[in-house]
């Protein structure tokens, strides 16, 4: 399979469960694993998730009470909540993790520095990148899609729900289309909710891959990563 190196992209929301909130360490159990067959094929893992399953800055900004900066600051924080349990799922089986932050906070991880992020997954360490970009207006989506820039990735994984990207609502609409392939273009142009415009944008400007499956099938990252894309679909 050689040496490859990717990011995965997690939503908080993935973290929560059936409660829609908090984390569910049988999740995060299931996730680790997941990745842990990754680094026992050779493959260097980088980590985003969300912050949505503690407070989403957007939500949080809606009615005025508090400013939109100090809601993505929120937002940011509560990634960093995620990416602390992440690195304790992954260390709990064995799996050496780092977690690299945005804003500076020493106490609990490292500041992100992209050499020593390349580093640490030469050596095998997954990588947990918190705190989005460091920057209020900017979404996990465009933080994983910079990060995966910036150590090189080959691909972003995208670990959603669903098997891919559809025409349509697939679960309100029986005739929804799958999407195998879609170009960074027509993602944009027709608002296909894959990510943001401005991730999509990022990743047309560097040629990454950006990969949409369902999390919830066990192996299907390893399958991906070798060379099966049935259960998926690409944008590039």
């Amino acid at each position: 399979m050689g040496n490859k190196r990717i990011l995965v992209k997690f939503s908080g929301e993935a973290l929560a469960g059936s409660e829609g909130y908090g984390i569910d360490t049988k999740i995060l159990s299931y996730i680790a694993n997941e990745i842990k067959q990754l680094i026992d094929n050779n493959i260097e893992v980088g980590i985003v998730i969300g912050g949505g399953n503690i407070i989403r800055g957007v939500s949080a900004a809606a009615d005025g009470v508090i400013k939109r900066t100090s809601g993505d600051y929120m937002g940011m924080l509560a990634t960093v909540v995620n990416g602390i349990a992440m690195q304790e799922a992954l260390e709990h089986i064995g799996i050496c993790a780092r977690l690299q932050t945005a804003i500076k906070m020493e106490q609990i991880a490292e500041s992100y520095i992209v050499r020593r992020a390349k580093r640490h997954l030469e050596k095998k360490r997954v990588v947990i990148f918190a705190a989005g970009t460091g920057n209020p207006f900017f979404t996990t989506d465009t933080a994983a899609t910079l990060r995966a820039t910036e150590i090189d990735a080959s691909m972003l994984i995208k670990a959603t729900k669903v098997d891919g990207v559809y025409d349509k609502d697939p679960a309100k609409y029986d005739d929804a289309l799958k999407l195998d392939t879609i170009s960074y273009d027509d993602a944009l142009k027709d608002h296909i909710k894959v990510m943001d415009d401005t991730a999509i944008a990022l990743a047309k400007d560097n040629s990454l891959p950006i990969v949409v499956a369902n999390m919830n099938k066990q192996g299907n990252l390893l399958k991906i990563i070798s060379g099966d894309f049935s259960d998926c679909s690409i944008v590039k």
